[in-house]
């Protein structure tokens, strides 16, 4: 009996060891789990970040393309309006001009205070001023006249050029050391700045006045 007695004591014995491990490894068990799900969820967390980063990076860089792409396509339509527009500016001044040269009153007050302007500017000397061949009959009857207004106490002659010109008046020193060329073209060449600026104000407003280029 007593034999009986230490077997079943035993076998209790390694009855609660097994408990024992069990319990522990379940525990150890619950445990590795835990970890591995929050290293899990670690990693998936960073691979989530890393793909949201990459393609944050890749949305900026396709949005970088695309405003590269639309900022070419606006700078190409701004050069065909800017140039539409100042050959309409440039069109609009000869249209503009050439209307001032048929009338005849106008045209020669605006030719006489040209050649004010350049007698004043001029140094001393003789002045010789040039106009086309047209002009020079218009204002051949009338010069002793508007030279004595325009450049008192000055020689001053008149003489027509064989250049292509829509119009005005160039004044030399007959010495050829200084001249003033108040012709069309040489006007609008000088005003080139003022017609490019006028041309970008009319991309994002109304143009100024463009009478400067006849009475400026």
């Amino acid at each position: 009996m007593e034999a009986d007695a230490q077997v079943s004591q035993l076998e209790q014995a390694l009855i609660q060891q097994a408990g024992t491990l069990a319990r522990e490894a379940l525990q150890n068990a619950e445990s590795a789990r835990a970890r591995i799900l929050a290293e899990s969820a670690d990693k998936l967390k960073l691979a989530e970040e890393r793909e949201i980063l990459v393609a944050r990076v890749e949305a900026e860089r396709l949005v970088r393309r695309q405003t590269q792409a639309a900022e070419t396509r606006l700078a190409a339509e701004l050069d065909r309006l800017r140039w539409a527009l100042t050959e309409a500016t440039l069109s609009a001044v000869k249209s503009r001009f050439h209307q001032l040269v048929q009338d005849e009153a106008r045209y020669l007050a605006v030719l006489e205070a040209w050649l004010a302007a350049a007698a004043q500017a001029l140094p001393a000397g003789e002045l010789l001023a040039e106009v086309r061949p047209e002009d020079e009959k218009r204002l051949l009857p009338l010069w002793d006249d508007i030279s004595a207004r325009a450049a008192p106490g000055r020689v001053l002659k008149l003489t027509s050029h064989s250049q292509p010109s829509e119009g005005g008046i160039r004044v030399r020193l007959a010495d050829n050391r200084a001249q003033l060329d108040q012709t069309f073209e040489a006007r609008q060449a000088r005003l080139a700045d003022e017609l490019a600026r006028v041309t970008m104000e009319r991309l994002f407003a109304s143009a100024p006045d463009l009478g400067t280029l006849i009475h400026g």
